[in-house]
């Protein structure tokens, strides 16, 4: 991964050595502390911060208080202050803790407030350089073939960050087209654990969808979540990650773009436009969802103008988060089928993935030659061509080549033939490859 991809953008988000720092009341605080106690047993003071992504003076005057409510005790530990205490709850203490449970089971690192977030996503965007040049867009997607013009459309909407749409015939690279866009998104970013909004908690961070940085030591020498280049002691309630790509498919419900209550964890799951802040949403196989592609971009049509998604609470709440996400629709199907010209011209760049032509065609073949290390011989192309596709009236798609390879190499390992390629072979595997639907079926009595 280059120093592009890892280098930081903004400073890192700085740890918070007070309550108020924090941003999160002391209630919440309490009810995470008694809970991590609760699971717990017994802790030391560093070990319950370090649990729930603070500093100790964050959790030390929650510690104080549950101590004067008789809702915790210390239960040994060295004579250097409370960060060194352990301490247990009494019984009073996991009496409350279990009504705490009972309310919201929500045990974990603590959340960030949504004003936090929301601040760091402006301040994200504008530190985010244009870094698509032709240059660097022609080397992100050198190991595919592909005209100047599908390239010189890619840049510009990759620098816009707003909405783009790929379509065209199957088999022509859009879906490897999104995957390398993100090579083209430079910078690190930090996402939060999780959001707190009105005592409300929306899990963010998901290992699942996002791509972590390795830990690496600070100047102090203590392992850390992140890079740091001039300061230690960073947050961490966020996780420094690579700018993520969230690809979903013909699965996506318009539920998915919303809040999603889990009741066994006490808290609300991240939709995926939010997941995605930062970074790549691809929108794979558009109008093959569940839901119609004009309910979609209903759902999308604000988001996608202002960059300001609204979310709602089980409570009917609305709360405004970011959407600072670079989607892109991919499909085969004609755009005019699945939407009408108002809403093509929300989305702002589109790019047609066109068939091969003969002479790319041909380079197509002759990379994935070189990939399986077998010989390359124009003229079995050629007659390829001439003799299979051209009778049959067959399209040319970019990925035909490396499906009929793997196909005649397959068959000739099977024959327990050399690898290599020859014409009988290359027409067998086309054989097995395409529908050939120009004969009648026979027809059984």
């Amino acid at each position: 991964m280059s120093e592009h991809h890892t280098r930081t953008l903004l400073p890192d988000p700085v740890a918070p050595h007070s309550l108020e720092d924090a941003g999160l009341s002391q209630d919440l605080m309490i009810q995470l502390v008694l809970k991590l106690l609760h699971a717990s047993g017994e802790s030391a003071g560093t070990g319950i911060a370090a649990r729930l992504g603070v500093t100790f003076p964050v959790v030390e005057p929650v510690l104080d208080l549950l101590k004067a409510q008789h809702h915790c005790e210390i239960v040994g530990g060295a004579l250097l202050g409370g960060s060194s205490y352990r301490y247990r709850l009494t019984e009073a203490g996991r009496a409350r803790a279990t009504a705490c449970l009972d309310q919201n089971p929500y045990v974990g690192i603590a959340p960030v407030p949504i004003a936090q977030y929301q601040d760091y996503m402006r301040r994200f965007r504008a530190a985010t350089p244009r870094s698509a040049t032709p240059d660097r867009v022609r080397e992100a997607f050198e190991e595919m073939v592909l005209s100047n013009r599908v390239l010189d459309q890619l840049g510009p909407a990759i620098n816009a960050q707003r909405s783009l749409f790929i379509y065209g015939p199957p088999g022509n690279g859009k879906s490897l087209m999104t995957q390398r866009i993100r090579s083209l998104l430079d910078g690190a970013i930090a996402i939060p654990h999780a959001i707190e909004v009105e005592g409300q908690i929306v899990r963010v961070f998901d290992p699942g969808l996002h791509d972590e940085l390795p830990r690496q030591p600070n100047p102090g020498g203590v392992l850390t979540g992140f890079t740091l280049d001039n300061a230690v002691g960073h947050d961490e309630r966020w996780v420094r990650c690579h700018r993520p790509l969230v690809t979903v498919g013909g699965e996506l419900t318009l539920d998915a773009l919303d809040l999603a209550y889990g009741r066994h964890g006490g808290c609300y799951r991240a939709p995926v436009q939010m997941a995605s802040n930062g970074g790549v949403l691809v929108i794979d196989d558009f109008g093959r969802q569940k839901c119609s592609p004009q309910e979609l971009l209903n759902r999308w049509i604000g988001p996608l103008e202002t960059r300001t998604d609204y979310l709602v609470l089980q409570s009917g709440q609305r709360i405004e988060v970011p959407f600072q996400v670079l989607v892109v629709f991919a499909t085969n199907i004609r755009p005019t089928e699945l939407v009408d010209e108002a809403f093509l011209r929300r989305i702002h760049f589109k790019v047609f993935a066109e068939n091969p032509t003969v002479t790319d065609y041909m380079r197509i073949f002759e990379r994935y030659c070189a990939t399986c290390d077998v010989p390359f011989d124009p003229a079995l192309v050629e007659d390829l061509l001439l003799s299979y596709y051209h009778p049959r009236q067959l399209p040319l798609r970019g990925c035909h080549p490396r499906d009929i390879i793997d196909q005649a190499l397959s068959l000739a390992d099977y024959l327990g033939q050399p690898k290599l390629l020859t014409p009988d072979i290359l027409h067998a595997a086309c054989q097995s490859y395409f529908v050939d639907d120009t004969e009648p079926l026979t027809e059984y009595a």
